[in-house]
């Protein structure tokens, strides 16, 4: 018993050794560079779907294993760890670290907020809206974070009770003296709670663990805002770490209701609506732009990889094709979600007159804007972020917009610029413009040093836009080498003729319509993320696809753009992707929940990007003939 308690606390251990150990006879009773390639693929895709290893480090598995079998030497796999992606991902990083730096996320949502009213229905619109907008430009997981609290101060105001509202009307931030008796009646009955410092580096799954590991999954709070702690190194230094707080009550959670947490049912379900329509508006505002996503990003660079001679495919066609799903997604997911949540009363939940507004609406609106009149007028900092943001953005759609010539046309050697050359110059600017007003523009000392505060209050006047130790806390390395190890498994793959076997094996789908095997392939996939990480997903899947869609002569795109896509619908379980966690542990839905409304805006996802491929997506990318780009590609894999 002692030892099966000890190998179940060490099971990480024993799979990482098991493993390969177990697929070992596939290489040594059939020789062959197929077998070899198989054997690294199998081991590193069981290491990715187990989490035996953490992602980045089962993504080094084909640094060393293709050079001892053979198949590719050490400089070539070393070369497929950095490619043009990992350059664009670092330009973005760096102006999203600069949105964060100057709080630019905050007044936006604020403001859109103010524009909404606090109707639920119009609330959920307003959010949706907002967390969308920020996760076409950063990280769903960050759009996450930044909303969340803001979501979760305005629910508290709606749901509080009328005598918390009577209190802080006749006394300012105090309750009343009838009130204040309740109050000292309740408080021999409070739970006591628990405080756990997290790093901020903590994944998804890591989370789950350690609610469920707490048996209180209803009672979950978390602080997103972060909070400086100090970690003292061997040499005597110390540096500053970003943790978060989970606040985890040690009560029975079906006693929350009772001890005034929702007034009622209704106000029950406007914090479970509100809240999950948060982490789905951040997987759907992601599919918009090609930077959105890590998924994006992985398929962009295999796509150019596998098709050099491609050109149909750049940020201007991806959002053309992409926003018009996002929008339409959106709106059958707001419909969906104030259906299950709220109700079909959307006359009442969306109405803007002042007449029908409850004190609880009104007292949320001045919360809201007394938040935004806090942010005082825009800084100099977050104009120039807003500035390089919309540069970003122009000069990445005029680039190449294919209908007229763009910029690039403007050089004599085509092909040497990317969308990560716009980014990466632009980053580098923000370590050099510096984040106070310049002298001649100034008006003032004090507008100056207010100009150049963060949104940790602290002043940065000294300093530039941005520094590399905040960027390096937001560049997510890990996704880097995930990446990388993608790259180094698909040049194996080829390489060795695994991915023509692949193939060949899957020519009896020819007999059915491309449409068809294009669906069969997102339900697989769809399937599939829910359990294992999106990069791990699309990192195993885009090259067993390439070669289907080169075996039964279909455009790659018709596959390859849905699947990439419906892997991100990854919305049914806390452990589906990060987004999803930060959502469950703020304690207002449970699995259940998320499970149902999940499954809803899967299938309304599966079906707008099933109808835009074989509609506006046909014509934008010429999907009706198998091209030559992708022939030639198949051709070479034969020889």
């Amino acid at each position: 018993m002692a030892l099966w308690t000890q190998l179940s606390r060490s099971k990480n251990l024993v799979l990482a050794v098991t493993i390969p150990l177990l697929l070992l006879p596939l290489p040594l009773w059939h020789p062959s560079s197929e077998s070899s390639c198989a054997y690294v693929l199998i081991v590193t895709a069981v290491y990715w779907v187990s989490e035996a290893v953490p992602l980045g480090a089962a993504a080094l598995v084909p640094a060393f294993l293709f050079p001892l079998f053979g198949l590719l030497k050490s400089s070539e796999v070393a070369g497929e760890y950095v490619k043009n992606t990992t350059l664009l991902l670092m330009g973005v990083i760096c102006l999203a670290a600069s949105v964060e730096k100057w709080n630019l996320h905050k007044r936006i949502a604020l403001r859109m907020v103010m524009l909404s009213g606090a109707k639920p229905g119009m609330l959920l619109m307003c959010f949706m809206s907002c967390t969308a907008l920020l996760s076409m430009w950063l990280s769903n997981t960050s759009s996450t974070a930044m909303v969340m609290p803001i979501v979760d101060a305005v629910l508290k105001q709606l749901t509080s009770t009328e005598e918390d509202h009577d209190g802080t009307v006749a006394n300012g931030s105090s309750a009343s003296e009838g009130t204040q008796q309740k109050g000292e009646n309740e408080k021999q009955n409070q739970p006591s709670i628990e405080l756990i410092f997290i790093n901020e580096e903590a994944t998804a799954k890591d989370l789950s663990k350690l609610i469920q590991s707490k048996q209180n999954l209803n009672g979950v709070h978390m602080i997103a805002n972060p909070m400086r702690v100090v970690k003292p190194l061997a040499n005597g230094q110390s540096v500053p770490q970003q943790t978060q707080i989970l606040v985890l009550p040690t009560s029975d959670p079906q006693d929350l209701q009772h001890q005034g947490k929702y007034r009622s049912r209704h106000d029950h379900m406007i914090c479970k609506c509100l809240s999950l329509s948060v982490s789905y508006a951040a997987t759907i505002g992601g599919l918009t732009t090609i930077i959105g996503t890590s998924t994006s990003l992985i398929f962009l660079e295999h796509f150019k990889n596998r098709y050099p001679e491609a050109e149909v495919l750049n940020f201007g066609t991806w959002f053309v094709f992409s926003f018009p799903i996002t929008v339409i997604t959106l709106l059958f997911t707001w419909v969906w979600m104030h259906w299950l949540f709220l109700g079909c009363n959307f006359s009442e939940t969306c109405s803007l007159s002042k007449k029908k507004k409850t004190k609880q609406e009104e007292m949320s609106e001045k919360r809201i804007q007394d938040e935004y009149e806090k942010l005082g007028e825009m800084s100099y900092p977050e104009k120039v972020t807003v500035f390089f943001f919309i540069l970003m953005t122009i000069l990445w759609f005029t680039r190449e917009p294919g209908f007229v010539p763009g910029w690039e046309s403007l050089f004599d050697k085509k092909g040497y610029r990317t969308d990560a050359t716009v980014s990466v110059f632009l980053g580098f600017l923000l370590f050099l413009i510096p984040a106070k007003r310049p002298t001649f523009i100034c008006n003032g000392k004090k507008e100056s040093e207010k100009d150049s505060k963060g949104s940790d209050g602290e002043s940065n006047a000294d300093g530039p836009m941005l520094t590399w130790s905040e960027f390096q806390k937001h560049m997510p390395w890990e996704i880097v080498i995930l990446v990388g190890g993608g790259y180094a498994l698909a040049a194996g793959s080829k390489k060795s003729g695994l991915s023509l076997w692949i193939g060949r094996q899957m020519e009896c789908l020819s007999s059915l319509p491309s449409w068809a095997v294009t669906l069969l392939a997102c339900m697989l996939v769809s399937a599939v993320t829910e359990f294992v990480s999106n990069p791990a997903t699309v990192t195993i899947f885009l090259p067993i696809l390439c070669s289907l869609s080169e075996t039964l002569h279909i455009n790659p795109l018709y596959t390859l753009i849905p699947v990439t896509m419906c892997i991100s619908f990854a919305v049914m379980l806390p452990v589906g992707n990060p987004p999803n966690a930060i959502v469950y542990n703020y304690g207002h839905c449970q699995i259940k929940d998320m499970v149902k409304a999940g499954l809803g805006v899967n299938v309304i996802g599966l079906g707008i990007i099933m109808v835009a491929i074989n509609t506006w997506g046909i014509s934008l990318f010429q999907l009706n003939d198998f091209p030559e780009w992708a022939t030639i590609t198949n051709a070479t894999d034969h020889l």
